[in-house]
């Protein structure tokens, strides 16, 4: 039955794996983006322009993904999504050139999009269901697929090409969803996903179902938490794009110490988020957002002006632990609200974050410099503190 404990528990599992093996091929791809700088002799504004295609086609495909998870379900969407994004990461290091990377990495966007926005529909069915904030273990899940992703990364990175590297993670891709696919798309939503022509439910569900077309007083609820995502998503972007080239490019470090500051940033959001439950229960939406924005920007400024590598290394880890549940929060609460088409609409604004970022701070990094384009990802988390405060009303908590 969708609803028992041990069905429950089977499908929270499944997702969770799911979670776990995006981060993983998303961190073992950004890992090596400064082995492929070198292999296609991008300036940074050109690769700033190549890594848009990562974030365009996920942009393209989240607008999509919510209609498909309503008509096909969340479930069999993301094993799709998973497939794309396992043969797509092993395409760029066959690349030579800025505009043929920017290419593949359109498609390894949509499936990175896709994946997104059905595995957090399907995980917002399971908040609901369950009737505990958990949003932030899935995430936490990913992060700790990301922290194993940099690290196996910076391991291999003095022994292995881009492209035996990147066809490894494919490989593993492709065998994780052989073995949890199956058993994903075997297990029922705990909450049927109705008709795109059915009425619409009532906000008094007896699982606490908000309907699942947004109406505009909803529509601007979700919109804001989009907003937040935006902010949040963009500091991530520049983490996976820019944190390794800026510790082996301005501080000096080696190729395999610079991987590592990815996998510590990913491990301070793995602790972030593990304690995310416990921080909303104790503390509510409001708090966590702010406080998260807060301690974020922080960490930021440090990370990105710190003179030594290891004072660099102790903002990056203290920015991931602040931006740890902002993102979380806003997809879950944007799905609590308007369903699939919510987590689409919110996942979208988030990740145009991760599409103004990696041009913005490309070019940025030409016209100034790198550590001083990376501190826009201070005043956008900031933003994001503030924003949860003025429109706390909104989170209902």
């Amino acid at each position: 039955m969708p609803g028992t404990a041990s069905h429950l528990a089977r499908l929270r599992l499944a997702l969770t794996l799911f979670f776990a093996l995006d981060g993983f091929v998303f961190a073992g791809w950004v890992v090596r983006i400064p082995a492929i700088k070198h292999q296609i002799g991008a300036s940074a504004s050109a690769l700033g322009l190549a890594l848009l295609g990562v974030s365009a086609g996920g942009v393209i495909t989240m607008t999509l993904t919510g209609r498909l998870c309503r008509r096909y379900g969340s479930h069999q969407v993301t094993v799709v999504c998973a497939v794309l994004l396992s043969l797509s990461v092993a395409l760029p290091p066959l690349t030579h050139s800025a505009l043929s990377l920017g290419l593949v990495l359109l498609l390894f966007g949509a499936a990175y999009g896709g994946i997104n926005v059905a595995f957090n529909s399907a995980a917002v069915d399971l908040v609901a269901a369950l009737r505990r904030p958990i949003m932030p273990s899935f995430h936490a899940a990913f992060s700790l697929g990301a922290m194993a992703g940099a690290g196996l990364g910076g391991l291999v990175a003095g022994s292995l090409t881009p492209t035996q590297h990147l066809l490894g993670l494919a490989v593993i891709g492709l065998l994780v969803t052989a073995v949890a696919g199956p058993s994903l798309i075997r297990l029922r939503s705990p909450v049927r996903e109705p008709r795109p022509d059915a009425p619409l439910p009532e906000p008094s569900d007896p699982l606490g179902r908000a309907p699942r077309r947004a109406s505009s007083a909803r529509r601007g609820i979700v919109v804001t938490f989009g907003v937040i995502a935006l902010c949040t998503a963009y500091g991530e972007g520049a983490m996976a794009d820019w944190g390794a080239l800026h510790l082996e490019q301005d501080l000096g470090t080696s190729a395999g110490l610079a991987a590592a500051g990815y996998s510590l940033f990913a491990l301070a959001m793995t602790a972030g988020r593990l304690s995310g439950t416990a921080q909303l229960m104790r503390l509510g939406t409001t708090r966590v957002i702010v406080f998260g924005g807060a301690t974020a920007a922080a960490g930021m400024l440090l990370g990105a002006l710190a003179p030594t590598t290891w004072a660099a290394l102790l903002g990056f880890a203290v920015a991931g632990f602040g931006l740890a549940n902002l993102f979380p929060v806003s997809i879950e609460r944007a799905g609590a609200v308007a369903g699939p088409d919510g987590v689409a609409l919110a996942s979208t604004l988030g990740y145009g974050g991760m599409l103004l970022g990696p041009p913005t701070i490309g070019f940025m990094a030409d016209w100034l410099s790198l550590p001083a384009a990376l501190t826009s990802v201070a005043i956008l988390a900031a933003t994001a503190a503030a924003i949860g405060f003025t429109t706390r009303k909104a989170s209902g908590r």
